[in-house]
């Protein structure tokens, strides 16, 4: 048995349809606890106030936001190396799910700012990298829009996500490169002076759980919608044809 099983269509299908309902149960649970838990049972921070319960939506956005397009990376080098459709079409389902997240974090990040820092935007360097990498989500969207052939379309889209990464990485690491910048560090630090308390990490933990299956059951319904246009297409291509 490889792993590479998978990349077949009708293996993908009958896999993932077997997957979905406890993948979006699984979801639904830890998201709705994590949720609920943070903003109605967790105390106001110092220096804070009940402002620091947007970490219960920012935090998880953020960290898909870059995740997403690590994931989209990772699927189009395997376009690129094995030419496995499957594997372009979970990269261009997942695209508009990552500029969703990025998005919500650029938001949340704003209605969190405004209070904290005295204004709703500011040319930080993360910040400005996080919008960066917005606008690379909606050129690849754009991108797959604009190409009829949908293996020139995969091709433009995997290189396009090539050079995306970067930002994805200065978005993950822009604090650490540049010390000038009003955002702080990283939220979860394996440093226990840097890392918060667990009274607000634990809840922030089910969140982020919850996120992740969320984006794992969004993106399976979107790669199968795919599989089936492509289907759709081929058969009514052969109609014309015969």
């Amino acid at each position: 048995m490889s792993l590479w099983e998978y990349a077949n269509p009708v293996k993908f299908m009958k896999t993932s349809g077997f997957l979905l309902p406890w993948v979006v149960g699984l979801a639904a649970i830890t998201l709705v606890t994590g949720l609920i838990w943070g903003y109605f049972f967790v105390p106001a921070a110092e220096n804070f106030g009940g402002s620091v319960k947007v970490i219960y939506v920012h935090v998880p956005a953020a960290m898909m936001a870059i995740n997403i397009w690590g994931m989209m990376l990772v699927t189009s080098l395997i376009w690129l190396i094995r030419r496995h459709h499957v594997s372009a079409l979970a990269a261009k389902a997942a695209a508009p799910i990552g500029a969703v997240m990025t998005l919500i974090a650029l938001i949340t990040g704003a209605v969190w700012g405004q209070p904290m820092w005295g204004t709703w935007w500011e040319w930080d360097p993360r910040l400005t990298s996080f919008l960066i990498l917005f606008l690379f989500y909606l050129g690849y969207i754009a991108l797959w829009a604009a190409v009829e052939d949908p293996d020139t379309a995969a091709d433009l889209t995997s290189v396009l996500s090539l050079v995306g990464a970067v930002f994805a990485a200065l978005s993950r690491y822009a604090a650490n490169f540049w010390n000038q910048g009003l955002h702080q560090g990283a939220t979860l630090s394996l440093d226990k002076e840097q890392h918060i308390a667990d009274v607000y990490w634990f809840p922030l933990l089910l969140c982020m759980a919850g996120f992740v299956l969320f984006f794992v059951a969004l993106v399976l319904v979107r790669t199968r919608t795919e599989i089936r246009t492509r289907r759709l297409g081929a058969l009514q291509q052969r109609e014309r044809m015969a």
